[in-house]
C-alpha cells in the first residue's frame, strides 16, 4: 500500500472499504489511527459493498463533505433476476419467482429506461431519515415504512455481461441514486423482480480504486 493512514494524515482520503464493516466502522477506524476525533465520510456505502469510500479528516477537510457527496459515482453492479430480496441486496430474505430466462436485447431495452433523471424509490432498509430517523430502524423494529419517489440522475449503463440469472453492470450516477433500487427496478421492468447480489463503487469524482488505500481486516 503506497499511502498509509496515521496521525500526520488530514484531508481528504479515498479509502478501499472492504466488505463486512459498515462506513462508521471506517471512521472510526481512522479515528483510531490518526488520533482525530473530526473525522466524516462522503456516501455511504452497505456493509456488504466495497469500494471507494471518501474520507474527510480534520475540521477543514469535513467541511468539504457535501461537495464530495454531489460528484458523480461509478458502479460495478451485480443483479441477481428472477428473485427479490426485502432489503434489495443478499441480506435480505429472498422470494424466488418462477419465471423463464429472458433474452438480452429485452434485458438491453429494459436497461436504457433507467439512462438519465428517472423517479427512483429509496430501499426501505436505507439510511434515509423519515420523521428524524433512519428508515431502517423503523424497518427492524417492524413499524410500517413509507418511503417517497425522488429524482436522481443515472448518467450511464453499459452492460458488462448477461448469463441469466445475471447482468452485470457499469453505472454511472450523478447523487443520491441507490444501485439496490436500480436492480430491484431493473427486475420489476422486466416482471420478474431482481435484488442487488454485489456492489463495488469504482470511483467518486477523481477518487478511484486504484489511489484509494486499501484495509485488511479492519486494519490500515
Amino acid at each position: 500500500m503506497k499511502k498509509k493512514i496515521d496521525h500526520t494524515t488530514t484531508g481528504l482520503v479515498a479509502i478501499y472499504k472492504p466488505a463486512g464493516p459498515t462506513s462508521h466502522d471506517i471512521v472510526d477506524m481512522v479515528r483510531r489511527a490518526t488520533g482525530v476525533r473530526k473525522v466524516g465520510h462522503a456516501g455511504t456505502l452497505d456493509p456488504l459493498a466495497r469500494g471507494v469510500l471518501v474520507v474527510a479528516i480534520g475540521r477543514e477537510a469535513t467541511k468539504q463533505i457535501a461537495a464530495v457527496v454531489a460528484k458523480e459515482k461509478e458502479y460495478i453492479a451485480r443483479v441477481r433476476l428472477g428473485v427479490t430480496s426485502t432489503t434489495d441486496d443478499e441480506e435480505g430474505e429472498k422470494e424466488v419467482h418462477g419465471v423463464e430466462e429472458v433474452l438480452r436485447p429485452e434485458v438491453e431495452k429494459v436497461v436504457e429506461k433507467f439512462i438519465g433523471k428517472i423517479e427512483q424509490m429509496p430501499p426501505i432498509y436505507s439510511a434515509v431519515k423519515i420523521a428524524g430517523q433512519e428508515a431502517y430502524k423503523r424497518a427492524r423494529r417492524g413499524e410500517e415504512v413509507k418511503m417517497k419517489l425522488r429524482q436522481v440522475e443515472i448518467k450511464e449503463i453499459e452492460i458488462l455481461s448477461y448469463k441469466w440469472p445475471y447482468l452485470e453492470l457499469r453505472v454511472v450516477t450523478g447523487p443520491g441514486v441507490y444501485i439496490r433500487s436500480l436492480a430491484r427496478d431493473i427486475g420489476g421492468k422486466l416482471g420478474m423482480g431482481g435484488y442487488l447480489a454485489d456492489l463495488e463503487r469504482t470511483r467518486v469524482g477523481d477518487f478511484t480504486k486504484e489511489k484509494a488505500v486499501r484495509i485488511e481486516n479492519g486494519k490500515k
